[in-house]
């Protein structure tokens, strides 16, 4: 028996491993996505970020201020975040769906994600969105412990959020334009 040759990640470079008509992933979907999820990480943010203020911030020196006052802030940094993490997810995104890796496709021509490209799908955003949520917590507090608490906690609430969001929209076919599933043949 024959062995197969490794998928590569950024794109087949045996023919027989790139489908002739592969699926399309249109923008759109990359932008329902990111609203979707953005919704979802806002709240998370929003939530956490009072909750840090409320409780850690003043032992790390923050003025103690009203419930009203920690609000405020925490208010500004989820919307801030808005804005910033929506278009770094559409950009992430729009990079992922360049990389063939963990990628196959099933019966009916559509893109089936692997459970190792969420997964490293999923690390590869906490990283940048958890990094993001650290400068707008320092911005808006002023206090870099306070900032990398935010964070901090986010990166395990978000990680298992992200997770699930992505394997959501794995079983969700709206967006993707079904290419044609026909073996070619290739010359040896």
């Amino acid at each position: 028996m024959r062995e197969q040759p490794e998928r590569p990640i950024f794109g087949p470079e045996d023919p027989r491993l790139d489908p002739p008509n592969p699926p399309e992933i249109r923008p759109a979907r990359s932008i329902a996505k990111a609203i979707s999820w953005r919704a979802v990480g806002t709240l998370d943010t929003l939530v956490l970020s009072f909750v840090v203020l409320s409780f850690l911030g003043p032992l790390f020196g923050l003025d103690e201020v009203s419930a009203s006052d920690r609000a405020k802030t925490a208010v500004s940094i989820a919307l801030t975040e808005v804005a910033t993490k929506l278009t770094l997810y559409f950009l992430h995104e729009r990079l992922w769906t360049r990389l063939h890796w963990d990628r196959d496709l099933d019966e009916e021509g559509h893109h089936r994600d692997g459970r190792r490209r969420s997964a490293t799908k999923t690390a590869t955003w906490r990283v940048v969105a958890s990094l993001d949520t650290m400068v707008l917590g320092l911005i808006f507090t002023g206090n870099l412990a306070t900032a990398i608490s935010i964070g901090g906690f986010e990166i395990f609430t978000k990680l298992a959020l992200y997770f699930f969001h992505e394997r959501s929209w794995a079983r969700i076919r709206w967006g993707i334009i079904p290419g044609s599933h026909e073996v070619r043949a290739v010359d040896n």
